[in-house]
């Protein structure tokens, strides 16, 4: 090819694909948000709720979010667990004197009811994540032993989210903050020795969900459910999702995603979800239960249709936010 044409082709090439990559992140960017504050009042100042139901990508979409700002004292971020015998929100709800928000939130066990995920309430591990997996084929006889996300908040209202390990020997979990660690060993039960890493710290968190995969680290999309051995080759199935994340100027960020309501909506990917965190200015961000779980209740109203048809699913930990008295 002559020289020329060759340059003339790069050049045709980037074109198409700078206005390729601008096609996608204006699908995102149109994503038109309402504020509906007035459809779940009384509202603290710094608590807002916004709604979309256009489309997504060419398909019917529905989502909320809430915004609240971590600093303003006269809101609370705690979380309850069930220990054992599972609630809906609208039980939650009842049984925690009615707070201003209620959202699903850990991984559980549909068959059991136990958590599958961190959970700390006022300072104290009160549910912990799977500390090992069986391995799979050549692995067989080996655990995978995962680091999975969570989203924290100090002392301070100051947020965070990094892979923890837990373990019930200790009060706190160990967080990495960098990068999930992948490790594997013979011990079923094993300790932060068996995950052959020094770069933990303890994380120190008054209150704090988890979940995963993480979708948004230091301001970048970055999902890492194949780390996390969450959600592995099923990164493009859209399901309702539940979803939270923290931005650079202090504020929390609840995202609800309705799905499975055909004509309605349909759900989201991982990366829709994370995509759309982007665009709310989240730094960090993680992807919570979803599926039936999806739910979030403000001032006990419900926010997304859960899209079981029998409504609510009972679920072992929640989320909340609390006006101060």
């Amino acid at each position: 090819m002559h020289p020329k044409h060759l340059a003339l082709l790069k050049q045709n090439t980037i074109i198409i694909l700078l206005f390729f990559i601008g096609t996608i992140q204006t699908s995102f960017g149109q994503l038109h948000w309402q504020k509906v504050d007035s459809l779940f009042a009384p509202l603290p100042a710094s608590v807002h709720v916004y709604k979309t139901n256009e489309k997504l990508n060419g398909e019917p979409f529905v989502a909320y979010y809430v915004s609240a700002k971590l600093k303003d004292k006269k809101i609370q971020f705690t979380t309850q667990v069930s220990n054992g015998n599972p609630y809906t929100p609208d039980q939650f709800y009842q049984l925690e004197k009615e707070p201003l928000l209620i959202v699903n939130c850990s991984f559980f066990s549909y068959e059991t009811g136990q958590n599958l995920s961190a959970v700390i309430r006022n300072g104290k591990q009160v549910a912990y994540n799977v500390p090992a997996l069986k391995g799979m084929g050549p692995d067989s006889m080996l655990y995978y032993y995962p680091t999975r996300s969570a989203l924290g908040i100090d002392r301070k209202r100051n947020a965070d989210v990094a892979w923890i390990f837990s373990s019930t020997m200790y009060r706190r979990p160990y967080a990495f903050q960098k990068a999930p660690v992948i490790a594997k060993g013979p011990d079923p039960d094993p300790s932060i020795l068996d995950l052959n890493d020094i770069d933990w710290k303890w994380w120190e968190m008054r209150t704090a969900v988890g979940g995963g995969p993480t979708l948004m680290h230091d301001g970048k999309v970055w999902i890492t459910s194949g780390e996390e051995q969450m959600f592995v080759n099923e990164e493009n199935e859209k399901h309702p999702r539940t979803a939270m994340g923290y931005t650079r100027d202090d504020r929390l960020i609840i995202l609800v995603i309705q799905g499975r309501t055909p004509g309605i909506a349909n759900g989201a990917t991982l990366k829709e979800e994370a995509e759309i965190l982007r665009t709310l200015d989240c730094y960090e961000a993680l992807n919570l239960s979803g599926g039936g779980s999806s739910c979030m209740l403000i001032n006990g109203k419900e926010t997304i249709k859960p899209s079981e048809k029998t409504g609510q699913v009972a679920v072992p930990a929640v989320f909340m936010i609390r006006t101060s008295d």
